[in-house]
């Protein structure tokens, strides 16, 4: 098992101080040197460990004075759920106003690519068999908060006007809507989510840093008749979102009466 870099040890331990109260919001932190010489590592590292804080939100730098603890950052809301609303009318979790939405996104598109064995796996078709792939970056209030990676078949839109996903008549209206519009109908969202490290790539364009907590979905989409029709890998970072999950619960049916008058206990 790869070893913990040394600058994110210390970047845990300061956190656990700072969240535990030792410094209070608006304090300053003790001098690189210092912190350097109590945790017995270079000052190099605790620069890095500090700069790693400062990323997250917990500390900020004051140009000439030194870092002090911030309030830390809002940690805004993603809601997956495919019910809007409740049917008595009382709001869900995913009908309420989302904070933090996404409401802006850059994307690429690339058609006739071959499919990388994995994803051949996930959409049931055979390695190297042709796809749409499409990198996106989402955005709320500008900043990064999701990076995703698309696969759709070609053998299902090849010819149809919405092959591209971000361009045509339906450009933007996701999967279900474009799917819907050639005569396939959606039917289930399968999604997977498993903690990770942020890489390299994903920290340059997360704008946080490598090493940080991201929660990783693999999210496929179905058809009626089972068959997936597109499949993706979202990346979130830990430090700008929370993700909730709403299920809306299965009632059973009330029993059915059995025809027999109910008879009161006399004794």
């Amino acid at each position: 098992m790869p070893r913990e870099a040394p600058y994110l040890a210390v970047a845990d331990a300061l956190c656990a101080r700072i969240l535990a109260g030792e410094w209070e919001v608006g304090e300053r932190l003790p001098s690189r040197a210092r912190l350097a010489e109590e945790y017995g590592v270079g000052r190099n590292v605790t620069q890095r460990a500090v700069d790693h804080l400062v990323v997250k939100g917990l500390l900020e730098g004051r140009a000439g004075s030194g870092t002090y603890v911030r309030r830390p950052r809002e940690r805004l809301r993603m809601v997956r759920s495919r019910h809007r609303e409740r049917r008595d009318g009382s709001p869900s979790l995913a009908g309420m106003k989302e904070r933090g939405r996404a409401n802006a996104w850059d994307s690429h598109s690339q058609v006739r690519v071959p499919a990388p064995e994995a994803i051949a796996e996930r959409l049931a078709i055979s390695p190297g068999d042709l796809c749409v792939n499409t990198h996106y970056e989402f955005l709320a209030d500008g900043q990064p908060v999701q990076l995703s990676d698309s696969w759709e078949p070609m053998a299902i839109t090849d010819g149809t006007p919405v092959v591209w996903p971000e361009r045509g008549p339906l450009a933007g209206k996701g999967v279900v809507e474009r799917m819907r519009s050639i005569g396939v109908d959606v039917e289930s969202v399968v999604e997977l989510p498993r903690p990770a490290r942020a890489t390299q790539a994903q920290a340059n364009l997360l704008g946080i840093s490598v090493g940080d907590l991201v929660l990783q979905i693999e999210r496929t989409i179905y058809d009626t008749g089972g068959h997936p029709v597109e499949t993706a890998d979202m990346v979130i970072p830990d430090v700008r979102r929370e993700v909730a999950y709403e299920f809306v619960v299965d009632h059973p049916q009330p029993l059915k009466p059995t025809g027999r008058p109910f008879e009161a206990d006399s004794r």
